[in-house]
């Protein structure tokens, strides 16, 4: 019984704590839920919700295309910083060099920098290069602005894992590629996820640089788009808001599905036994 009074305390405490953190979750739902609720409301009204907004935006404006350049931009920024920050990750978590130090001193410099510090430099650089107005020129620019964090993320994650599953695999004939490919990034998906989802991120929120690098409406992203809807003596505030839900939805499904994936309590497991 005195075992059970003393845990009361805490009990409590802990019912406290779920309070407070359920008051700030509200708080932070609410702009989401009055985006939702007014992309639901029809225009002038105050009837009941529909998909009246939804259904007008994407058969009068260009937000199908907008839409399929913000993913086409997205996913091909993942897959680049995710393909080149692996590698270069490996060698910053395991390389001992003074090379290795000084490659990792200018990663850290450079994350420093805002972004806003090389657009103009670039832009003059791109549209020499016919890149202005080009959404391969912007997939560069997006490269280029997660490659540096994604790679410190990486090697990070890459420190957490034993170096002896690789002498283990070097032991029984493998390369040193082989065991990068088979034992650490087999190892490695929660830090791979968490890459990938800086990289969408990145890409999918940017508008500084697209509005600085498209001028052509057809290759405009969704926060350029959305830029348009609103006029000078007027805005379409379903519109605005139907195009915001649209925005919300993919970062929204994929920390819903991926969740799950960001463990690392099997790395640890790999070695028991030895």
């Amino acid at each position: 019984m005195s075992t059970i009074a003393s845990r009361e305390p805490g009990t409590r405490g802990q019912w406290w704590r779920f309070a407070v953190l359920l008051v700030i979750t509200l708080v932070v739902l609410v702009p989401v839920i009055a985006t939702l609720l007014l992309s639901l409301r029809p225009s002038g009204t105050s009837g009941l919700l529909t998909f009246d907004n939804f259904r007008n935006v994407f058969a009068n404006t260009d937000v199908r295309i907008w839409l399929g350049n913000s993913l086409g931009v997205t996913l091909a920024t993942v897959l680049v910083s995710v393909v080149v920050a692996a590698p270069a990750g490996y060698v910053l978590s395991r390389g001992r060099s003074k090379a290795v130090s000084g490659l990792s001193l200018l990663l850290f410099v450079i994350q420093s920098l805002p972004v806003i510090t090389a657009i103009i430099p670039l832009f003059v650089l791109f549209a020499r290069l016919g890149l202005t107005d080009n959404l391969i020129g912007l997939v560069i620019v997006y490269v280029g602005s997660t490659m540096s964090v994604a790679t410190w993320m990486m090697a990070a994650y890459f420190d957490s894992i034993p170096h002896a599953l690789e002498e283990a695999a070097w032991v029984d004939g493998c390369s040193v590629f082989g065991s990068f490919v088979k034992i650490v990034l087999r190892n490695s998906l929660p830090g791979i996820l968490s890459t990938a989802i800086f990289a969408f991120l990145l890409a999918w929120n940017d508008y500084l640089v697209a509005l600085v690098f498209l001028r052509s409406s057809s290759i405009f992203t969704l926060p350029i788009g959305l830029q348009t809807f609103f006029q000078q003596n007027a805005v379409d505030w379903g519109a605005v808001m139907s195009l915001s839900v649209v925005m919300l939805l993919p970062p929204a499904i994929i920390f819903a599905v991926l969740n799950k994936y960001f463990s690392i309590g099997g790395i640890g497991g790999a070695l028991a036994g030895r």
